[in-house]
């Protein structure tokens, strides 16, 4: 393959509309916003960029790191329920006759094709007193059920939004897996259990940290679905900088939440990056 520097003129035509792309709509408003993170408020519509540490000092009160702490473990019980469920489902995807997987894989990625919003309230039609849930438990004599406005409403719906983003990446890497592995594993005298533990797991680590951190970083900043399913009773992290921007109108200290979870972004990378250069296993 040619060097760019020996085409820069292609170079420049095929990357130059990426580039303005970024340039404009990521870059240039992510800066504004970190700079608005360093601000104080002065007015209801106005605010003064000093360099102060203020918002990012408020962050830390008692009140917020509860919630901080809240979003991150209801965020980790959603993400392993994800990987607990995907696993299989993307073995079985891989597993399945070649004819299948086409239509295995369109009944994962289906969801989106639905807007976020409607699926929520589809799920509030299912979990709600008199939902279908609950109308199907009533023939077995138990219920209704509070299921609505909680903490298990909130995991439940991300989970329902997000098992996708784990499902794909684990596909990914157990389908490029070399199964002449497992069959020695196997022909050597391991059990299945030994096989899976000892062989599998292992070279498919790349696909469950990818698909770890794809579901664990939206689900911390997830707001809709806490805000619908889980109301006043389970406020997340998004909730709170999504208050910051709107009825609070406190730009600066919103934008100081958003650029720690930011930071928590960063750090997830990093990990993901140390533990992909540590693993033997198939990368994604």
């Amino acid at each position: 393959m040619d060097s760019w520097r020996d085409n820069l003129r292609t170079f420049w035509t095929l990357g130059t509309p990426g580039t303005f792309w970024l340039l404009m709509f990521f870059l240039i408003p992510l800066a504004y916003m970190f700079g608005i993170s360093f601000s104080e408020k002065i007015s209801i519509t106005e605010n003064q960029f000093t360099g102060t540490l203020a918002n990012y000092i408020r962050s830390f009160d008692a009140v917020y790191l509860q919630i901080i702490w809240k979003s991150i473990w209801i965020s980790v019980l959603a993400t392993a329920v994800c990987l607990l469920l995907a696993y299989p489902i993307a073995f079985g995807i891989c597993f399945a006759p070649a004819k299948w997987k086409p239509l295995l894989l369109l009944l994962v990625i289906l969801p989106f094709w639905i807007n976020l919003l409607i699926r929520t309230y589809a799920l509030i039609a299912v979990f709600r007193s008199q939902g279908y849930l609950n109308l199907v438990l009533g023939w077995i004599g138990l219920g209704p059920f509070e299921m609505l406005y909680n903490d298990g409403s909130v995991i439940m719906g991300l989970v329902y939004v997000y098992m996708p983003f784990m499902v794909l990446p684990l596909y990914a890497t157990i389908e490029r897996l070399d199964r002449s592995y497992l069959e020695a594993s196997l022909d050597l005298g391991g059990s299945q259990f030994q096989t899976f533990w000892k062989v599998t797991l292992p070279l498919t680590m790349p696909g469950i940290v990818t698909g770890i951190i794809l579901v664990f970083i939206p689900c911390l900043g997830s707001f809709l679905t806490p805000d619908m399913l889980g109301g006043a009773n389970a406020i997340m992290i998004g909730n709170v900088i999504e208050r910051q921007f709107k009825s609070a109108n406190d730009w600066p200290f919103g934008s100081a939440l958003s650029f720690l979870l930011m930071y928590v972004t960063f750090g997830a990378l990093a990990l993901r990056a140390f533990l992909a250069a540590r693993s033997k296993g198939v990368d994604v």
